[in-house]
């Protein structure tokens, strides 16, 4: 999964004011959030006063401005380690196969698949005339071009093709042979993948974004993606806009794609605005944006009202906020201690204060809107300060004269990477005053987000806070607890791995289940994280456009290539 950062923006001066009500109040702050008769209903609540649209929306005849965080400048759909990056190679890139509103695999580029009795070979079907942005042809050459640059040994992006059990696949990336034996070009249309074993989320990762191999394989050979490389700021693909510009802080600009398979888009221009949480409820309300996401919190979408000129979305999210621990570090090593954290948190104070009816605390590595969700539940871990402090008394932490454990002569005392973002501006005080409350001492590091993927890499950390991007599949849930993908934490249960691998090697719901509903406990007994919240997502966008209907599987950008500018 791609690790974003842990929260959606929002003025941080009024959340400063609400963490202050909560804390200096003692009791959950605004516990007069949205009732249930108050909740604004998910969907689309559209605008009530069309005619309020900012003068400055009104002058852009021919471009959308969408809001989003500094991305870091990776333009390639498997390279880059920011979401946001993401965000903008979904404006460029075209996924082989797509995903509809309700998570269920559709039609993309590829016109239609079929999947062997066996369940091991996919046999995938090109529209026909499809073409890369500069007007090159798009062929089975190019899919099979981009699933072997993902086998190849020193690709170091976020896709793990080797879940795709592609045949031949582990035999290229060893050098033992000079291609993927799996892939089988048919004709220009037509790829055939052939798999060791059946996969759940196979047809996934073969589905993905498509690279151009005249562009992007120029001279390539199997070790040396240093050309490719060169190319991250400069994309070529096939979605509904052509990259233009990326200027740092500011904007990345895009203009229409006339080779899109679906026609080229009605808005000739898009650009992503980088805004931040002090900004972009202004920078909406007077007009210099007409989409953002915002927290989903009840003076927020009280204030987008207001407006009037706004259509607010919310939708159930499919992500999930955590604390990661770094269980290499000894303290964390010992499993009653991160029980202990666990129970030492209030956590159901850190989403009313944050989301005020509009999020849940998370008990499992998978949101509620999954089938794989178990409805009858794992250990909560209600807040209990009391047995926080029995389970560090049994890990052999004992208070110190000022009432921080000690063992071995060693205080236990945590840091903690966060990035300034609206959970971590709560987390931070509540977790400090909790904690202390039970002897640890925490230690707060804020540092932009990059930074904290930095040292994060770098082992140098004991807890990291981040959420996970959209889980397609209750596998992406749980990949980052797998042994051999938990490089930077050093988490390692067998018994996970098995699991994590059966859940995978079905590929019937009902059977898949009672699979992860094992998995969730085994996680619970030996936490890797802290499960923070699962939270609803409010966007809005200004009633002089129309189309965007996101989604938790789409985003904006799956609305995007109908989005039109109301005349």
């Amino acid at each position: 999964m791609v690790r974003l950062p842990n929260s959606l923006k929002i003025k941080t001066t009024r959340l400063a004011s609400a963490v202050q009500i909560a804390l200096l109040g003692g009791m959950l702050a605004f516990a007069s959030g949205a009732s249930a008769d108050e909740r604004l209903k998910e969907g689309i609540t559209p605008a009530t006063e069309v005619s309020q649209v900012p003068t400055a929306a009104k002058l852009r005849k021919d471009t959308v401005v969408a809001g989003i965080s500094e991305p870091q400048g990776i333009f390639n759909p498997y390279f880059f380690v920011n979401g946001w990056d993401e965000n903008v190679t979904n404006v460029i890139f075209s996924r082989l196969i797509d995903w509809d509103s309700h998570g269920k695999l559709v039609p993309g580029l590829a016109q239609s698949w079929t999947v062997s009795p066996d369940n091991k070979v996919y046999t995938i079907k090109l529209r026909p005339g499809l073409t890369f942005s500069d007007g090159s042809p798009l062929s089975a050459e190019d899919v099979a071009f981009t699933l072997t640059v993902l086998h190849d040994p020193k690709y170091d992006g976020d896709t793990d093709i080797t879940l795709a059990n592609i045949a031949g696949g582990a035999q290229y990336k060893a050098g033992k042979a000079d291609s993927v034996s799996g892939l089988k070009v048919i004709d220009s249309l037509t790829l055939q993948v052939t798999t060791t074993q059946p996969g759940a989320t196979t047809l996934a990762k073969i589905g993905g974004p498509v690279l151009s191999k005249a562009y992007y394989g120029k001279g390539y050979q199997r070790g040396n993606l240093d050309y490719l490389r060169t190319l991250h700021g400069k994309p070529l693909g096939n979605g509904p806009y052509v990259y233009d510009k990326y200027i740092p802080g500011q904007e990345i600009r895009f203009h229409a794609n006339t080779h899109f398979y679906r026609g080229t888009p009605p808005t000739l221009r898009f650009i992503y605005r980088v805004t931040n949480p002090s900004t972009n409820f202004q920078l909406f309300q007077t007009g210099e944006t007409d989409y953002d996401a915002f927290t989903s919190r009840p003076d927020d979408i009280e204030q987008l009202k207001l407006l009037g000129f706004a259509n607010i979305n919310l939708y159930g999210s499919s992500d999930y906020s955590e604390v990661e621990f770094n269980v290499r570090r000894p303290a964390l090593n010992d499993a009653r201690v991160r029980k202990a954290l666990i129970y030492g948190l209030d956590r159901q104070k850190l989403i009313d204060v944050v989301y005020q009816g509009y999020g849940k605390v998370a008990i499992e590595p998978i949101a509620p809107i999954s089938w794989a969700y178990n409805t009858q539940g794992v250990n909560p871990y209600k807040y209990d300060p009391a047995q926080a402090k029995k389970l560090l008394d049994e890990a052999g932490w004992k208070p110190g004269a000022d009432g921080i454990r000690t063992k071995d002569g060693k205080r236990l005392e945590l840091t903690l990477l966060v990035s300034k973002k609206v959970l971590n501006d709560a987390l931070i005080p509540i977790a400090k005053e909790n904690w202390r409350q039970i002897g640890v001492l925490l230690k707060p590091q804020v540092v932009d987000f990059n930074a904290l993927m930095a040292q994060r890499k770098a082992g140098n950390y004991d807890l990291a806070s981040f959420s996970t991007s959209t889980l397609n599949d209750p596998h992406d849930g749980v990949w980052d607890f797998y042994s051999s993908e938990a490089k930077e934490s050093g988490y390692h249960n067998p018994q996970v791995d098995k699991l994590i691998n059966d859940g995978n090697a079905v590929l019937d719901i009902e059977k898949r289940k009672p699979i992860y509903h094992q998995l969730y406990q085994v996680l619970a007994d030996d936490p890797p994280v802290i499960l923070l919240g699962y939270r609803e997502i409010l966007s809005a966008s200004s009633a002089r456009v129309s189309g965007f209907k996101p989604d938790i599987y789409n985003g904006l950008t799956g609305s995007l290539p109908d989005v039109k500018i109301v005349k």
